[in-house]
């Protein structure tokens, strides 16, 4: 009976998810609404009229107008990219090619493969110990490593970080690049919106007129504080995400290895961000990857990971 409350929360939070899955389109609308809305304060309204006035203020504005305009480019292109691209399935009939646990050969034909298999669809498994091979029940289907199914999607995705009501869609290995680069290009364009709103702002509270329409007015002061918010907030996700590039890990992953020592996918800092990444510096600040990439690091395909102790083996 105590354990009803959590588990009654956990069930309407599930709900919760799922209603938001059915009106992703909504979520959408809703970013493209505030981007709207940011627009209209920053170009129509305010920075555009500007670029008349002469002087410094046309520079000034002018400077705003570009590196807005840019951002915001990046930031449309990172969300859809995120919003679009699949974080990776599982492939069909796939197989591991090697134990996860000692690096060696697995025998996938033989008898004792199959008993292995057979006891994992029926529920069989040790409650001591992490099982070599990984077996998701919901999917019937074997699971790759780092490999985790979603709930609110309804199958198993590839490095599954999380599910994002934001993007209407879940964030993995084939797009978690695109969600970063969109919470970093986020982050600077409603900081500069902020930041160039903010002498608008304060003219609110002096005892000045101010130019400008009532609903102008209105919904310059509203973008401001949304874009405060926003940049508050997004900041927040944003360091708590480096901090998992850093030690290549997942959200998931970060809350089930809590009581692990050493994490082995941790292969220091600069091969965990091209982990993520890739090692093209080119392609690192637009959502996409070099072919050379794709073709040279499984890990950006989602399928298999180096370890520690491939490195050592090197």
């Amino acid at each position: 009976m105590p354990r009803s409350g959590p588990v009654v929360m956990a069930w309407n939070v599930f709900k919760f998810c799922t209603a938001l899955r059915a009106f992703g389109s909504l979520m959408i609308l809703l970013v493209l609404g505030i981007v709207g809305v940011s627009y209209y304060a920053v170009v129509v309204a305010n920075y555009g009229p500007a670029l008349g006035a002469g002087g410094i203020d046309s520079l000034l504005a002018l400077a705003v107008l570009i590196l807005f305009h840019v951002l915001l480019g990046l930031l449309l292109w990172s969300y859809f990219s995120v919003v679009f691209t699949d974080p990776g399935s599982v492939p069909p009939n796939w197989k591991p090619t090697i134990d996860e646990e000692i690096g060696e050969n697995a025998p996938l034909t033989n008898l004792d493969f199959s008993n292995h298999i057979l006891n994992l669809q029926q529920g069989h498994i040790a409650e001591t110990g992490n099982p070599t091979i990984r077996y998701c029940r919901k999917c019937n289907q074997l699971k790759p490593p780092r490999c985790h199914h979603c709930s609110v999607c309804g199958r198993c995705v590839l490095k599954m970080d999380h599910h994002c009501v934001w993007v209407v869609n879940c964030v993995g290995a084939l797009n978690y690049k695109f969600f970063l680069l969109f919470l970093f290009y986020t982050f600077l364009e409603t900081t500069l919106v902020t930041l160039s709103l903010f002498p608008h702002f304060i003219a609110f509270f002096k005892d000045v007129e101010i130019p400008g329409t009532p609903g102008t007015l209105a919904t310059t002061f509203l973008t401001f504080v949304l874009n405060l918010a926003f940049a508050l907030s997004v900041l927040g996700f944003l360091i708590m995400h480096v901090s998992l590039v850093a030690k290549n890990t997942t959200t998931i992953e970060a809350y089930e290895k809590k009581t692990t020592p050493r994490w082995k996918y941790d292969l220091g800092r600069k091969k965990n961000f091209e982990q993520v990444f890739g090692a093209d510096k080119r392609y690192w600040f637009i959502p996409l990857y070099s072919e050379e990439d794709l073709r040279r690091m499984p890990a950006l395909q989602g399928l298999e990971y180096p370890t520690k102790p491939d490195l050592d083996a090197q």
